[in-house]
């Protein structure tokens, strides 16, 4: 009966130790759901974010110096939403101009999923030979048009495209000669015309562990 008993507590100990390990604490206010990971004490290492003064972000792959802000996490559909870098005003640059815009590691288990309406602003003629809406009546006019922080990318090309499989689901491209800004809207309808409302972010998803599938 003894041994029982210290069976029975040792696997409880046990079980306790490793639920420990599995979720990492709060950051601030949001929740940290497994697998993601703040420090090697918890969650899975290859699941890294950042919790930086009560902040969860993500951190590029091209610098891990450069973080995007983490507004939401869903556990359940396994994704999370990162804000887009600021575009600066007066150039029509975003803050992440310098690393070619937004890369995620490819052996990452992180991608950018299919609901992303990607647009690109200040974009080159050369632009114009590629697969992307780049109509004078594109969503990305209106977001020019209608919103303060697109005002230093108004009268220049901009284009838009849906993030789908037949591109990289690892990166936003940028460069001089290209396209120098961007912004992303989630679930984003062709006919919706609602700036204002339109849901702002970049969304990714995650690979479950190998241990999860």
């Amino acid at each position: 009966m003894v041994a029982v008993i210290f069976l029975f507590v040792s696997l409880f100990a046990v079980q306790t130790f490793v639920s420990s390990l599995t979720e990492c604490p709060k950051c601030g206010n949001m929740d940290v759901p497994y697998p993601l990971s703040t420090d090697g004490n918890c969650g899975n290492p290859m699941y890294r974010i950042i919790c930086n003064n009560g902040s969860l972000q993500f951190s590029s792959a091209a610098d891990q110096k450069f973080l995007y802000k983490i507004l939401s996490i869903n556990p359940n559909e396994q994704k999370l939403v990162i804000s887009p870098p600021h575009i600066e005003k007066n150039t029509c640059q975003s803050s992440d101009l310098s690393l070619g815009g937004f890369k995620i590691d490819e052996n990452s288990p992180f991608n950018i999923t299919s609901h992303n309406t990607v647009m690109l602003f200040n974009c080159s003629e050369n632009i114009l030979l590629s697969p992307l809406n780049c109509s004078s009546i594109s969503q990305c006019i209106q977001y020019e048009e209608r919103v303060i922080e697109g005002n230093g990318c108004r009268n220049k090309l901009c284009c838009t495209f849906l993030k789908d499989s037949s591109m990289t689901s690892h990166r936003i491209r940028l460069r001089i000669g290209g396209c120098t800004a961007y912004t992303s809207v989630i679930n984003l309808k062709p006919g919706d015309i609602a700036v204002d409302a339109w849901s702002y972010g970049i969304q990714l998803q995650w690979l479950p562990p190998p241990a999860d599938t």
